[in-house]
């Protein structure tokens, strides 16, 4: 598969996107993952890694794992979206600032900018698709400021496309590395050095991504998501997805689609004074 193909083979979901005003000591910190755009003022944005100073124009993505908090200098109106990689074709840090994204990216920053400020976008005109566009800029440009492109290895690709094509399987590493004749160590050698990630957590996220497209659907029982995303039992598929999400399925179906054509506001970001140390996460079946 061409780097072109291979790139448009990832994918970005998002359910919710949000204006936030941070004025004095308010600060975001809620479990990731988080995207955020500074539309005015100056942000500050804390993880383990240290300190970053963020102006009106810079954005900056952070997944599930990474700790944080997100601070204003004063007083900073941000947009927030609960951004969350799919499908993984390349390696990209975690927290990813870009500086000038509103500059570098003035059609998807305008989009983001028109987003309502008294709750969430609807679906139809932004979180279906647009999801994309803001992920694809943000790599994209990540990429481009480290002088660096995505190398495709051809094995990873296949084995990414047949989880694609059918995350019902009852994949293992074994048969996924049986796909292109390698074994467990050198299949999950080859991920980490092209995607950043290993077979289990590529197979956990293309799963994930396939139940939040189903549970969108309210006429289809959780047991047939399960089972359409290669779980055996409500169970085990609950225990995924609440480790990933931090909710139940039906939790999540229950405020992401609280009210019709709207992502739902009912668990919006908090904004609090409190400093959330980083959050443990629980190992869960892929």
């Amino acid at each position: 598969m061409p780097s072109s193909d291979l790139r448009a083979t990832a994918r970005f979901d998002l359910t919710e996107l949000t204006h936030r005003l941070l004025v004095g000591t308010a600060s975001l910190n809620a479990p990731g993952p988080l995207w955020f755009l500074v539309l005015s003022g100056t942000a500050t944005l804390g993880t383990a890694a240290g300190t970053t100073r963020l102006a009106a124009g810079d954005a900056a993505w952070l997944d599930s794992r990474t700790g944080f908090v997100v601070t204003a200098e004063g007083r900073a109106e941000l947009a927030v979206a609960d951004l969350r990689v799919a499908v993984a074709t390349y390696p990209v840090p975690s927290p990813m600032v870009v500086r000038g994204f509103t500059a570098r990216h003035a059609g998807v920053a305008e989009l983001v900018r028109g987003c309502p400020l008294d709750g969430a976008c609807r679906t139809s005109l932004f979180a279906d698709g647009y999801g994309n566009l803001v992920g694809a800029a943000m790599t994209d440009s990540w990429l481009a400021d480290q002088g660096a492109e995505s190398h495709t290895d051809p094995l990873v690709s296949r084995v990414l496309e047949a989880v694609i094509a059918d995350p019902a399987n009852k994949w293992s590493v074994e048969s996924l590395a049986s796909l292109v004749h390698l074994s467990r160590s050198a299949l999950s050698a080859r991920f980490q050095k092209a995607l950043g990630r290993s077979p289990v957590r590529m197979l956990r996220e293309v799963r994930m991504g396939a139940a939040r497209e189903l549970l969108s659907d309210r006429s289809l029982p959780v047991e047939a998501v399960a089972s359409r995303c290669g779980y055996g039992s409500i169970a085990a598929f609950s225990r995924a997805f609440a480790a990933e999400h931090g909710l139940s399925p039906q939790s999540w179906r229950a405020s992401t689609l609280h009210t019709p054509g709207l992502r739902s506001t009912a668990n919006p970001i908090p904004l609090t004074t409190a400093h959330a140390a980083p959050s443990t996460r629980v190992a869960a079946t892929p």
